[in-house]
C-alpha cells in the first residue's frame, strides 16, 4: 500500500496508531540512503493536501523551524484535528508523516503516544540540526493542542 499523506481529518477514525507507525517504518525501511529518505519526504510533501487558505498567518506560525511552518489544531467530536503547511517540501513531508500518525485521534492518545517511528526510521537522527529543531517544535505544538483539548 502506498503512503497515506493525510490523517483522519475527513471524519473517519484513523487506524491504530502503532499500525500506522509500523507502515511508515516498513516504507522507509526499504530506502537505502539519506538521499532516498529525502526523496520520500519530498514526495510526501508534494502529495500533502493543502490546508485551508487561512493557515499561513502569524497566529499559526511556528518558531524554531529552518523553513516556515504553520500549524493549527482543534478539537471536534472528541478528536484532535490538525492542519499544517510549510514552504519547504522536506518539511511538508515530515508534516505529512505527523498528520498521518496523529490527526483525528483523541487528545489523550496523542499525549500518550510513543512516536517510535521517528527513531526507527532515523528521522530524529538523520535530519539536519535545524530540521530536527523544527521537528521538535512541531511535536511540541501538537502536544500543546492535545493538552489544551484533553480536558474538553
Amino acid at each position: 500500500m502506498g503512503p497515506v499523506v493525510t490523517g483522519a481529518g475527513d471524519g473517519r477514525r484513523p487506524p491504530p496508531l502503532d499500525a500506522v507507525q509500523d507502515e511508515i517504518v516498513a516504507e522507509m525501511g526499504g530506502l537505502e540512503d539519506a538521499m532516498a529518505r529525502y526523496e520520500y519526504l519530498v514526495r510526501l510533501g508534494r502529495a500533502l493536501a493543502v490546508p485551508e487558505v487561512g493557515i499561513r498567518t502569524d497566529e499559526h506560525a511556528l518558531a524554531g523551524c529552518q523553513s516556515r511552518v504553520w500549524m493549527r489544531g482543534e478539537l471536534r467530536d472528541g478528536r484532535l484535528h490538525l492542519a499544517a503547511d510549510s514552504d519547504a517540501m522536506i518539511t511538508r513531508g515530515i508534516i505529512a508523516l505527523l498528520l498521518r500518525v496523529l490527526d483525528g485521534r483523541p487528545p489523550r492518545e496523542v499525549l500518550e503516544a510513543d512516536l517510535y517511528f521517528l527513531d526507527r526510521t532515523g528521522l530524529r537522527t538523520h535530519l539536519s540540526p535545524s530540521r530536527a529543531n523544527g521537528l521538535g517544535a512541531m511535536l511540541q505544538r501538537i502536544r500543546s493542542y492535545a493538552e489544551a483539548s484533553a480536558g474538553e
